[in-house]
């Protein structure tokens, strides 16, 4: 299947374009997927109705976000001179890809840290569980829930499979590594969670933040684009280098607006991290500065015997202790050390103005 690419004519696309096709293909795509899983159904599902599998993965996949893999796919082919339409259709295409595999990242994170919300709404396992209770279903809500959940989470893993197979070969490696990364950054994440002990150890830390969440959202996605450029070896050492650096930026800021943000932006509750006993590089930082009862209360959240005034002391320590100014300036200079890097004669300078475009939009931090 061909990815949809908007009426660009002979000019190049622009970040916006490649925003809005990712779109239109993931339309696409899942009322494809919707249309054959209807083919030999036998009726509508007793207890899911109208909500089966393909329509939860829909209203997840299409319910928001701000398509950033996509955008630092384009934005890694811009660098590497990416230009032309055969091309840009790739782009397109690993975009999709790359939506798709975060709802999967996101369902399956969902279901391990039982999360009540995603992007302002029941998270899919928890809307699933309603509607087993709805139904009058028997067994347990809660497991049915989740075990559609992880199968909306399967669907959404085959299609971005499906899509990458359409690209080339070493893209199609690139991509391999990058799905062995996430669930290893993910199984990381569990098991510090499980023997944190009383401190969390800050190199485990970026371990996790860089595996789970600033590789397969940054790094990566820059150097598949710079493949189906055909960025030569010089520049894709310096698309990886950058895309470390702001993987890592990322990361942290998604810390930062876990720990202090707006659940009406972040789609999640304030402080779910802290609850969840997460061996983030935040708690790790705190696990440094906090004495006497405030580390007492830290040492409760990652023993999982805590209850909701732990969560509030200690946050309300982290500020006080300096642990949110320390993030915020890491994040920084990664963004800073990253727009040195982008000072190089190998890198197409409208590329160099669409990643900085993207990097101010996830980092706050003004080109």
């Amino acid at each position: 299947m061909t990815s949809p690419v908007d009426d660009v004519g002979t000019r190049r696309p622009r970040l916006a374009d490649t925003r809005g096709d990712v779109e239109s293909l993931l339309v696409a795509r899942l009322a494809r997927v919707a249309e054959l899983w209807g083919t030999d159904a036998g009726g509508r599902d007793p207890v899911l109705g109208d909500a089966d599998v393909p329509r939860l993965l829909s209203d997840l996949a299409l319910g928001g976000g701000k398509r950033l893999r996509p955008l630092f796919v384009h934005a890694g082919w811009s660098l590497a001179g990416g230009r032309d339409a055969s091309s840009y259709g790739e782009v397109v295409t690993l975009g999709a890809a790359l939506e798709l595999l975060h709802a999967f990242g996101l369902i399956q994170d969902d279901v391990m840290d039982l999360s009540e919300t995603r992007r302002g709404s029941p998270a899919v396992h928890r809307r699933v569980a309603e509607l087993h209770h709805l139904a009058a279903g028997t067994g347990d809500a809660e497991r049915y829930g989740e075990s559609v959940a992880v199968l909306a989470g399967d669907l959404a893993h085959a299609e971005a499979a499906d899509l990458v197979a359409e690209l080339p070969e070493p893209v199609r490696r690139a991509w391999h590594g990058l799905c062995l990364e996430l669930v290893r950054g993910q199984t990381r994440d569990l098991s510090f969670a499980a023997c944190a002990g009383d401190r969390v150890d800050l190199d485990r830390a970026w371990e996790v933040a860089r595996a789970k969440s600033g590789a397969y959202t940054v790094q990566r996605p820059l150097e598949l684009g710079g493949l189906l450029a055909h960025a030569p070896r010089a520049t894709q050492l310096r698309l990886s280098q950058v895309g470390r650096l702001l993987g890592e930026a990322f990361a942290l800021r998604d810390e930062i607006a876990g720990a202090w943000g707006d659940p009406a932006l972040t789609g999640k509750p304030v402080g779910d991290d802290l609850r969840q006993g997460k061996a983030t590089v935040l708690v790790a930082l705190a696990g440094e500065r906090l004495v006497g009862g405030e580390a007492a209360a830290l040492r409760r959240l990652l023993a999982q015997t805590h209850d909701e005034a732990d969560v509030a002391t200690v946050s309300e320590a982290m500020l006080r202790h300096g642990v949110r100014a320390d993030a915020e300036e890491m994040v920084t200079t990664r963004v800073v050390g990253a727009h040195d890097l982008l000072r190089s004669r190998d890198l197409d300078p409208e590329g160099v103005r669409d990643l900085g475009e993207v990097v101010e939009l996830v980092t706050g931090v003004p080109r």
